[in-house]
Parts: structure tokens; C-alpha cells; sequence
């Protein structure tokens, strides 16, 4: 069956997708034969209103990183089931506790002929995917499976979990990499708590920085999640936004806080054009409208000069804030700028060489 990674966390949205990406280039640049695949999907874009799974059922994330890397279908590993309330209802409706019966299809799947390194992403937690047998400590148990963690990084409470996965996973874990770390803090972390981590039997294979752009969220997925109306500039949702600013303060004081932001969205009251004209002369993505009333012609026709998106909603502006805020560092690596940026990343601030010999592959420079 080749060599199996399994990349996991202990928590959702770690970055192990970006990650998956960094590592899995570096490999097929080296001319490596890979597969990836994510056991139990958990982003599959599809209509609310159908009952069944399509078949062959491909996670969004395994899709992305397979045209973005040039993969054949044939590498790509379709996935089981979904991590969805409605399959997961299913489930305990019709658990089976004497076989893992999904465990054991997909370790047949993997079983084929296949001569290369298999990657496999888990899905968020330590834990999740239990009830279908499908979760980190199950696949790699059953696999003979090297574990990698991604580990978002805020300050030493993030340790206790790493120390739990260690327990859990036992010589399955290989290591980790820390991710996420505050680009001020990276130097004192490889001199001091990387150290300290490995001397706890936890080995460090890289220290990656926070990114705004990673952190990112585009203009077309807020309209998405806000269902809102885009008045203007429907060509330029690909933008990318990064700083969320409320215009609800006076013009003056709304001038020079915007000066100080990049790449924001700017949200503000219909009624607010002072406020709603500073923003674009600032450095701002997209411009998004609440509450009642319309934008004047010459707010409309401003933004269209600039390029920059116009949105509209019905929702009142608290919520509004509540819809982006929740989106920042919870959406998917579906844009081709966080693709490129995810390689340099992680050949940058991981030792790749040490994790491709903790699998078993030594790789001429």
C-alpha cells in the first residue's frame, strides 16, 4: 500500500488543508507519486434539498488540492461519508456497534495496488468521526498510520492538548507543527518552546506564522453568507478581505481609522453615504450596506470608478458584524492567492526533510 500520513488536529480549522497543499507540492515537484484523500468529508458544497450523497462522494478541500497540483482522478480518494447533521442522524439511526463497517470498505479501498505516498486528512478534532468509525485514533490504528498535527498555537495552555493527542495516539504521533503562532513570537517559540515540547516526547517539525491572508475571507463568499444583494461590481467578488471596520463613528474620526486598515470590509448603515464614500478612498474590498434605504447614484457610480464591490442587505448591522466575524479563519482554501502562499509557507517554516524521513522517504535536494 505504500507509505500513509494521516494530517490531523485537535481542533477544526488548524490549517491542515494548507498545510496538505504545501506538503503534498513539494512532493509531486519531486517527482513523488501521491494520493490524498479526506476518510470523512466535511465541506461538500450542495443543494439543501437533496436526500443522498453524490456518488463518488469527493470533499471539496480533496477537489481544490487536486486541480490545483495537477492530480489525476485516479488520485484522489473519494471519501466515505459526511460529517453533517443530517448523515450523522442517519447514523444513529442505524449504528452498528459490533463493525466499523465504513473503516473497514475504505481499508480496502486503500489496499489496491498503489506504489507512492497516500495523504490523509482527518477531519477536525481528535474525536470527530467516531460514530462512523472514521475518526484520527481509528484510521491511524487501522491504517499502521503516521500521525502529523497541525496545532494552532496561542500561548502554553495550547500545550495540554498536544499532550492528550500524545496520549491518545501514542507512537502513531509523529510530531507536530505549530501553526498560526504571532509573526513577533516565532523566533522565541523555536528557542524556547519547541525545546521544551520535544524534551516532553512531542517533536516540533515547524513554527508557521498567522496570516491575514490565510485568515482571509473573499467578497463573493461574504455576499454568500450574508445573502446579500451585490449592487455593483459583481466581476470583483474574488477580492480578498482581510480587517472587517464599522462605520458607525463620525466621518473624521471613520477617515482616519480606515487609513490604518487594509484590504477591510467596510460595514455601515444605508443611510451613511459620508461615512460610506470615506471608505472607498481607503483601502477597502467591499463595501456592505444594512438596515433600510438605498445607495445614491453617486455612491454607486464611485464604486463602480474604484472597483470595489457593493453589497446590500436586509439584516441589521449587529448581525451583520456577528456573519462576517464568524467567516474570518473558518472558511476553506478555495482561492488560488491562498494556494500560493500556503507553498511558500510551509517550504519555508517547516523542515520538510525531517517529515518526509519520519515517513520513510529520503529525497535528494
Amino acid at each position: 500500500m505504500g507509505t500513509t500520513l494521516m494530517i490531523g488536529s485537535c481542533e477544526p480549522f488548524s490549517g491542515k488543508s494548507a498545510f496538505v497543499l504545501g506538503l503534498a507540492s513539494q512532493l509531486v515537484f519531486k517527482k513523488q507519486n501521491i494520493r490524498f484523500g479526506k476518510p470523512l468529508a466535511t465541506s461538500l458544497e450542495r443543494d439543501e434539498k437533496e436526500t443522498s450523497l453524490p456518488t463518488p462522494l469527493v470533499d471539496d478541500d480533496v477537489s481544490f488540492i487536486g486541480s490545483t497540483l495537477g492530480l489525476a482522478d485516479s488520485q484522489l480518494i473519494h471519501s466515505l461519508s459526511l460529517s453533517s447533521p443530517s448523515e450523522l442522524n442517519k447514523r444513529l439511526a442505524n449504528f452498528q456497534d459490533k463493525v466499523d463497517i465504513e473503516f473497514e470498505l475504505f481499508r480496502k479501498h486503500l489496499q489496491k495496488p498503489f506504489r507512492g505516498i497516500t495523504i490523509l486528512e482527518a477531519a477536525g478534532s481528535l474525536h470527530e468521526g467516531l460514530l462512523f468509525g472514521l475518526s484520527l485514533d481509528q484510521l491511524s490504528k487501522g491504517l499502521d498510520a503516521r500521525v502529523l498535527l497541525v496545532h494552532i498555537w496561542n500561548d502554553s495552555r495550547s500545550v495540554d492538548a498536544l499532550l492528550a493527542a500524545k496520549k491518545q495516539l501514542g507512537e502513531r504521533m509523529m510530531g507536530v507543527v505549530l501553526n498560526a503562532v504571532t509573526p513577533d513570537d516565532v523566533g522565541e517559540l523555536r528557542n524556547t518552546v519547541v525545546p521544551a515540547l520535544e524534551a516532553l516526547g512531542i517533536e516540533v517539525f515547524g513554527v508557521m506564522p498567522s496570516s491575514p491572508l490565510l485568515r482571509s475571507v473573499s467578497v463573493g463568499e461574504l455576499a454568500r453568507r450574508l445573502e446579500a444583494r451585490v449592487v455593483c461590481c459583481a466581476d470583483r467578488l474574488e477580492l480578498m478581505v482581510e480587517n472587517l471596520s464599522i462605520g458607525a463613528m463620525n466621518v473624521n474620526a471613520a477617515m482616519e481609522f480606515f487609513r490604518r486598515r487594509r484590504n477591510m470590509a467596510v460595514v455601515t448603515g444605508a443611510d451613511r453615504t459620508d461615512i460610506q464614500l470615506a471608505a472607498l478612498e481607503a483601502s477597502t474590498q467591499c463595501l456592505i450596506l444594512t438596515g433600510v434605504g438605498e445607495p445614491l447614484p453617486q455612491l454607486i457610480n464611485r464604486s463602480e470608478e474604484l472597483e470595489v464591490p457593493l453589497l446590500k442587505v436586509d439584516r441589521d448591522t449587529l448581525s451583520t458584524v456577528e456573519v462576517i466575524e464568524q467567516a474570518f479563519g473558518h472558511v476553506r482554501l478555495h482561492e488560488s492567492v491562498k494556494a500560493k502562499y500556503a507553498f511558500r509557507l510551509v517550504e519555508e517554516h517547516c523542515d520538510l526533510a525531517r517529515i518526509f524521513a519520519g515517513i520513510g522517504l529520503v529525497l535528494n535536494e
